[in-house]
């Protein structure tokens, strides 16, 4: 991925080395909470998520200790301060073109912990975007995560999770996640999982459509840049994630949406350029 001369964004907020503050509750832990409030605030059943962290645990022990060095982590806040950068000019491009105006949000960087208006967060929970205070968090340390956990290496990889994050984002500024959060509420868990699912290849799709605009606007992408996308879209899917926490497949319990899905909706919107390509809503077939 061609990244260096892309324009850095100012709205990287690191957090780095602060401390989070605990939640001293009994039996659980700010893992536990935030999971809890994060699905309050989407309106959907906290069990939903619970149910797809492994066995035995609340909250997977975080794996956010600076192996990687400083100086990596130096180059990854550069690139992720690129990769912000340039969702924010083809946003405001496609938002202006809309005859609407695109906020900013802000990138929060952490390591282990961090405070969040949806609430505390552990490391392990993996990248959020929180709709109270319009913010991306991330723990750079996921990135390794990518790389070996899940077998989704490279940077465009990498840059397809931010823009995933970036398009919870956008959803909240259009009025989606409001829509959505109140039909979770009106409805039953399932219907509830079943939106979640829509909104999280909603915004797979949107991934999409900023990585078409980007590389057709300023070039962005190399050979095998795509392949590193679509293979991470697949690796995070529901079923590769809880056949490794589990061994087993559950699709009644999916909140994000199988590989084949995933892969399908970013591809989708990484070849049409269009919003209205990720009407995930109104699909008939996912």
């Amino acid at each position: 991925m061609r990244w260096e001369g892309i324009r850095r964004s100012g709205n990287v907020e690191d957090r780095r080395g602060m401390s989070a503050g605990r939640i001293g509750l009994a039996g659980g832990g700010i893992g536990t909470v935030v999971i809890i409030v994060l699905a309050l605030v989407f309106g959907v059943d906290p069990r939903i998520v619970m149910e797809q962290l492994p066995t035995g645990s609340s909250v997977p022990p975080s794996s956010s200790a600076p192996a990687q060095g400083a100086a990596q982590n130096d180059e990854l806040k550069d690139f992720v301060a690129a990769v912000l950068g340039d969702t924010e000019d083809t946003w405001k491009q496609l938002f202006q073109a809309a005859g609407q105006t695109y906020v900013e949000p802000k990138l929060v960087l952490f390591s282990d912990a961090v405070q969040s208006a949806c609430g505390f967060a552990q490391a392990a929970v993996g990248p959020f975007y929180c709709p109270a205070d319009q913010k991306v968090y991330i723990d750079l340390s996921f990135y390794r995560d990518l790389r070996q956990r899940f077998q989704a290496p490279g940077d465009f990889a990498e840059a397809y999770v931010i823009a995933h994050e970036i398009g919870h984002h956008v959803q909240n500024l259009v009025g989606i996640s409001e829509r959505v959060q109140a039909s979770q509420q009106r409805g039953s868990p399932e219907r509830a999982r079943a939106l979640s699912v829509r909104t999280e290849l909603h915004a797979d799709c949107l991934a999409g459509v900023w990585a078409h605009h980007a590389d057709s606007s300023r070039q962005i992408l190399e050979q095998g840049d795509v392949e590193e996308g679509l293979n991470a879209a697949a690796q995070i899917g529901d079923d590769r994630m809880q056949m490794r926490s589990r061994g087993y497949v559950s699709p009644e319990s999916f909140t994000h949406g199988s590989s084949e899905q995933r892969v399908r909706w970013f591809k989708r919107g990484m070849e049409s350029g269009q919003m209205k390509s990720c009407d995930t809503f109104n699909a008939a077939q996912l």
